[in-house]
């Protein structure tokens, strides 16, 4: 029971953080500006995808030439490839949208988690520690997520359970990405960070399914990025490492 109140309990920071984006809305129009930018860049880059995914599956597979039914498979391979990239850009946007605007969102998610004392550093040392952060839980993403896309091909679990777990992972590690900024500026280190979610699954869980469920709707993503960014501010403050 526990757990599934403090998963509720996860689910309902999210809100929080749409409330406090709705009654202060110069910080919304604010926060969309990065998320636009990076909305624009998976458009064109899913657009590029989709039009040249027959080429790039008859490139994929030279093997199949001599099959009477090459064609089919060649169209299955490219209907995969672009599920795949749109799959992959669910779970990348936040990373790189945070990337593009970290300066925008450090100074949201401080206006949301007001701190007596933290551990400021100029951005051009945080970035590239970002992005490394961010390479290493994409590499952790993609250890579940690889398997779990070749699962989604066996009949009856891969329609049930695999998009149950495909959820539950990519929450999770969602939350890793938008809880980043809040707990750096107390001065917790990547290793810091995870064993902190860990020990809270079930309330990181809570947030960061709703947020996935939301960020696969493509312009929802640009909307409610400003609100998770909140949303995972508060979670911090009040659930995850409280401020003293």
């Amino acid at each position: 029971m526990r757990s599934l109140r403090d998963f509720t309990s996860g689910v309902g920071f999210f809100f929080q953080g749409l409330g406090w984006v709705a009654r202060n809305g110069r910080w919304w129009l604010f926060g969309l500006i990065p998320a636009l930018i990076a909305f624009a860049v998976y458009v064109v880059a899913l657009i590029f995808l989709g039009t040249n995914a027959t080429d790039v599956a008859t490139f994929l597979t030279p093997f199949a030439d001599s099959w009477s039914w090459r064609e089919l498979f060649r169209t299955l391979v490219g209907i995969a490839l672009f599920l795949g990239g749109l799959a992959l850009a669910v779970l990348t946007f936040t990373a790189i949208t945070l990337a593009i605007g970290e300066p925008f969102y450090e100074r949201l998610s401080a206006a949301v988690d007001v701190l007596k004392s933290e551990d400021e550093q100029p951005w051009w040392r945080t970035l590239p520690r970002s992005i490394r952060d961010s390479l290493v839980t994409l590499f952790y993403v993609l250890l579940f997520t690889v398997p779990l896309f070749f699962l989604g091909f066996v009949p009856v679990v891969g329609q049930t359970v695999v998009p149950v777990l495909g959820a539950i992972v990519s929450g999770f590690f969602l939350t890793v990405e938008l809880t980043t900024l809040a707990l750096e500026r107390r001065g917790m280190a990547r290793k810091a960070r995870f064993a902190l979610l860990r020990a809270n699954k079930a309330s990181a869980l809570g947030f960061g399914v709703v947020v996935f469920l939301l960020f696969l709707v493509p312009f929802v993503a640009v909307i409610a990025m400003p609100a998770a960014v909140a949303g995972a501010a508060l979670l911090v403050r009040t659930r995850l490492a409280p401020a003293s």
